[in-house]
């Protein structure tokens, strides 16, 4: 991943100054230097690493084996594989704050009990990649949301609609084909054990360093910490939106919490005796240490997306579907052109950003349902951003789930494939008489 994504970058920065080498390590080194400066890059690249310390520590103190132990002997609600993977689903579905602490939630809980069903892990990654991003596009009182709320007021002002903000985002939600789609095929992919493609050849990898010295102690000691980062993303989205959480920062609400998540499991565990100073300080650099690859594939993956901003790949795209498309067909293609897009770049939001003022003004010209055209660009955002190897939910949800990335791509895309094809369908359909369908 990081040699493919290092060359993509390079042959970019290439083209982009003249093929001239000098010049293009010049941009090359100006590309990184920018890169580690940005505030919100290094949040998440801190982000990664505290995740990573923070499991390390939540897997030493014991609190995973005593939520499995409960959930399997106490109360028998985990009997089987299906069971396993769907609390992992539930947890998705539930925690719709912030794709990357779904992702990382779903995948912390979901990963014990995987081991003891012998359930592939790149099976827990297809779940906790299908629910993240597709409910927090659907559940849009997180970073989605001020974005989209964004764009939309964006184009209120300048006159291409007159219609509130929040009312026509709900109304496209209402078209956000593809992220309901994934999550019926990832149900039925649990329920039914739907195994396709790549998915099949797929084979449970055991663990060779496993912790064995600890034992298995209160299931708090995990369930303590995971309620902390999933409620305090609500406060400091709170607190640097100014009273209006749809405003907050999510980069630097997720960092705060994570941070704020890291010091309290120093005082609980140290403090109630469940790991000494230096188990706990060993585990988190241990921890923190096992992430650095991780951080190192998102920097590339952030570089990618600047390089293909800069070679104006998605106004290229967008300038595809702008001739000799029929009304009936607007929608589907913006759906495609948004995947396509969000696709190569790695990033729903850079997609948003990019396709929402091309498709209102479209949609307006053509006298046709603006609504379908910003939940196309929603669903085609979130389809492409969940396909793409450089995406950071991708990236995260592999990490989750402890396996690689190219093994979570290969087995997740034939039923992302399967949820576009139904999206493609749906605004095709809704395009020809929405109203007779609702």
């Amino acid at each position: 991943m990081i040699v493919s994504l290092f060359s993509g970058i390079c042959v970019g920065l290439f083209i982009l100054n003249n093929y001239d080498v000098l010049a293009s390590l010049e941009a090359l080194y100006t590309l990184f230097t920018f890169l580690l400066s940005e505030g919100w890059i290094l949040k998440t690249l801190a982000f990664v690493i505290l995740a990573g310390a923070i499991m390390a520590l939540i897997q030493k103190s014991g609190g995973v084996h005593g939520f499995v132990n409960f959930m399997l002997h106490q109360k028998k609600i985990i009997k089987s594989e299906r069971s396993a993977l769907m609390v992992s689903y539930i947890l998705g579905v539930v925690i719709f704050v912030e794709t990357s602490i779904t992702a990382l939630v779903s995948g912390a809980v979901g990963k014990p009990l995987c081991d003891k069903y012998k359930i592939p892990h790149e099976k827990l990654a297809f779940v906790c990649d299908s629910t993240s991003a597709p409910i927090g596009s659907l559940i849009v009182l997180n970073g989605y949301g001020a974005l989209l709320l964004g764009l939309l007021n964006t184009q209120i002002s300048q006159g291409y609609i007159q219609e509130n903000s929040t009312t026509l985002l709900i109304n496209s939600l209402m078209y956000n084909f593809y992220a309901i789609s994934a999550l019926i095929v990832t149900f039925t992919f649990i329920y039914f054990n739907f195994e396709i493609g790549a998915m099949k050849e797929t084979v449970y990898k055991a663990k060779v360093n496993v912790d064995k010295e600890h034992r298995p102690s209160s299931m708090y000691y995990m369930l303590l910490p995971i309620f902390l980062m999933v409620s305090l993303v609500f406060v400091f989205l709170y607190i640097t939106g100014n009273g209006e959480i749809l405003k907050g920062s999510g980069s630097s609400s997720i960092f705060y919490t994570m941070l704020s998540t890291f010091v309290f499991i120093l005082f609980y565990y140290v403090g109630t005796k469940n790991l000494s100073l230096r188990e706990w300080s060993s585990t988190a650099y241990k921890g923190a240490k096992s992430f650095v690859p991780i951080s190192f594939i998102l920097v590339f993956a952030f570089g990618i997306g600047n390089v293909t901003g800069e070679l104006k790949t998605g106004v290229y795209l967008s300038t595809l579907a702008t001739e000799n498309v029929n009304p009936y067909f607007l929608a589907g293609s913006i759906f495609l052109l948004s995947s396509l897009m969000s696709f190569s770049t790695g990033t729903s939001w850079g997609t948003f950003s990019i396709m929402i003022p091309i498709a209102i003004p479209m949609a307006v010209g053509m006298d046709t349902d603006v609504a379908l055209a910003i939940g196309a660009v929603i669903s085609g955002g979130v389809f492409g951003d969940h396909c793409s190897p450089i995406s950071d939910t991708t990236i995260i949800s592999s990490m989750a789930s402890d396996c690689e990335v190219m093994d979570h791509v290969k087995t997740q895309l034939p039923y992302a494939l399967i949820s576009g094809v139904i999206a493609l369908s749906l605004f095709i359909i809704f395009a020809i008489d929405p109203m007779q369908y609702l």
